[in-house]
């Protein structure tokens, strides 16, 4: 029995190491990627020295031993000082391109992009100088097959008037830069709920533009109801605790409003106490199109590639379950039907050819 046992054991992680290895090497979207959350301890480092900042710790092991976050709010105090570093338009493009270069080397072969501008202008960075830079890393790895989008997000921490005048100070942006098509809703959650920036989602909905909204992660389910029915978001971001309400797990199921799940953050920022816990699978079981992303990699353990061998090992995922959560990725991308459908092409032709 026990050898059995262990030959069956043995078994499943080789099986599981082979799934890893297939879902590494297929093409894939990332949707939710906050590009200050992708700025290392060592870029941080020599941004400050290029631009003779002085940052509140003295070497690079220092900074990334303060990686040991209890929640949501401990992990953004570190985020704004690490942030603090960037001033110009080439520090913008230098954050960007490192994380393009992590994104390629993982198969990712379109990203839709977060920023947080008021990050920025509340240090005096123009708004036109966050995107520059971002837009010319973006317009360089398209030369490499990473397609991309840029979306505009709101602190939510801060005021919803503030959150109109950046909008307002964007709108010229959106017209110039092809990449920018959208906004969304970011920082802490708690105390902040969706309803707080209907107006400027109202606004931005008359632009055209899409929508999507940070909801049901560390806040509850009613955060995601507000940003469906309030914000009228297209995407809902993390939406990890949407399994406390299955009324609203039908919804999403049935509408195929996509969520952009996060898991090893999710992990790190103690919304679930291990893996093994995660919601993922038991939302994909009901139909959810649930995706897998790295929301901030430099701070919470990995890239996209990461955040697939994670699920996969904890949550036991199979082929089938995998292909679903890639494929999704590509259908909630914010990207023509044609582009949409080459994608999946793309992705069918590599995972039919490989094995597991």
């Amino acid at each position: 029995m026990t050898i059995t046992t262990t030959a069956n054991t043995d078994n499943a992680a080789a099986n599981a190491s082979a799934l890893v290895e297939k879902a590494a090497n297929a093409p894939k979207a990332e949707l939710h990627i906050h590009i200050e959350g992708s700025l290392e301890p060592e870029l941080i480092f020599a941004l400050a020295q290029r631009n003779n900042v002085t940052l509140a710790y003295d070497s690079i092991e220092a900074l990334r031993a303060a990686y040991a976050f209890t929640d949501l709010q401990s992990f953004l105090d570190i985020y704004y000082a690490g942030a603090s570093v960037l001033l110009t338009e080439q520090d913008f493009y230098d954050m960007t391109m490192a994380y393009c270069e992590r994104a390629l080397a993982d198969n990712v072969v379109h990203t839709e992009i977060f920023f947080d501008p008021q990050t920025h202008t509340e240090r005096g960075v123009a708004i036109e100088t966050v995107v520059a830079g971002i837009d010319r890393a973006l317009a360089d790895a398209e030369k490499r097959g990473l397609t991309s989008k840029l979306i505009l997000c709101f602190l939510r921490h801060l005021s919803e008037a503030d959150a109109l005048a950046t909008f307002e100070a964007a709108r010229p942006l959106f017209a110039r830069y092809a990449r920018l098509i959208g906004v969304g809703l970011d920082s802490s959650e708690r105390g902040h709920p969706p309803s707080k920036f209907e107006r400027v989602f109202e606004q931005a909905r008359a632009m055209g533009l899409k929508l999507v909204a940070h909801a049901g992660e560390e806040g509850p389910p009613s955060y995601i109801y507000e940003a469906l029915d309030l914000l009228k978001v297209d995407r809902v971001d993390h939406g990890v605790r949407s399994i406390e309400d299955a009324a609203l797990v039908t919804r999403l199921a049935d509408t195929r409003v996509a969520l952009t799940v996060c898991p090893l953050s999710n992990t790190k920022l103690c919304v679930f106490d291990d893996m093994t816990q995660h919601t993922l699978k038991a939302l994909l079981d009901k139909g959810v199109a649930v995706t897998v992303n790295s929301d901030d990699p430099a701070y919470f353990g990995g890239y996209v590639n990461e955040n697939y061998r994670a699920i996969i090992e904890a949550l036991k995922l199979d082929s089938d379950e995998v292909y679903t959560i890639l494929r999704n990725g590509f259908e909630a991308s914010f990207v023509t039907p044609e582009e949409r459908a080459a994608l999946i092409a793309k992705l069918d032709a590599n995972w039919n050819r490989a094995t597991a």
